[in-house]
């Protein structure tokens, strides 16, 4: 069985993928799936980030090699970890096998204020400005990417500490949002069969990107009714059913 690899997006970490992994690896029966931090992230918080999406690509295959797995792979990813999972699609069609790409987007289809919505743009700047201010940041994050409240507290107390051990520099984050905007996808679809998930509820992100995604690549789309950007902090259950079915179906 192919190994699943799955991939945050801006500033986060393997961490953040919270209840998703394992709710995912009961729901499918599947092995631990593999959980790569992109560079200036988490394990990799020393280095510095790479100004573009493709060399992000060039670095999480290096990773994924150095810990074993060998393609093809499952790729669950979200945000600037779904573009950088298409491109890797793109650029090497043989080591993708599936793709789920969770409230991403990207150049040529959507709009610059589609792929980041302005009335989060104040919220966004706050969170730059006060960027050593963990709880303040953490605080932010969540209520920009989060519609679930009910663990609010435990979320922030697990985010800060995740900050505190392995804290992202304010010079990664801006670089990863530098190649986040600059990014492009091939208009041709990944040869690789492929699943697009989205959350209505997506205060960051429109959720128009992934109807236009879904709707140039022919891909199925399947869209949370409630979730915010952070969908499989908000509903892990529902995500790993989604896959389950789409991976039964397809």
């Amino acid at each position: 069985m192919s190994t699943w690899i799955l991939l945050r997006g801006l500033t986060r970490e393997t961490r953040h993928w919270g209840a998703l992994p394992d709710t995912l690896q009961r729901t499918l029966g599947s092995t631990a799936p593999l959980l790569l931090d992109l560079p200036g992230n988490g394990e990799f918080s020393h280095l510095a980030a790479p100004s573009s999406v493709g060399a992000m690509v060039e670095f999480v295959r290096n990773a994924a090699a150095a810990r074993g797995a060998v393609a093809p792979f499952r790729v669950l990813a979200m945000s600037l970890g779904g573009m950088v999972a298409t491109e890797w699609a793109q650029r090497y069609p043989g080591e993708i096998e599936r793709l789920v790409l969770v409230n991403t987007s990207m150049r040529p289809f959507s709009r610059m204020t589609e792929r980041l919505r302005p009335r989060a743009w104040p919220r966004l700047l706050a969170v730059a400005v006060h960027w050593r201010d963990a709880l303040r940041v953490e605080r932010g994050i969540h209520r920009l990417t989060c519609k679930r409240v009910t663990t609010l507290s435990a979320d922030l107390e697990a985010w800060c500490g995740i900050r505190h051990n392995a804290p992202v520099s304010r010079a990664n984050a801006l670089w990863q949002l530098w190649a986040a905007a600059r990014f492009t996808a091939a208009p041709t679809r990944p040869a690789c069969a492929l699943l697009i998930l989205s959350s209505s509820g997506d205060g960051l992100v429109d959720p128009v990107c992934s109807v236009k995604l879904a709707a140039a690549w022919r891909a199925a789309h399947c869209v949370h009714p409630w979730a915010g950007h952070d969908l499989p902090h908000d509903d892990p259950g529902w995500m790993s059913g989604r896959i389950s079915e789409w991976l039964a179906h397809s």
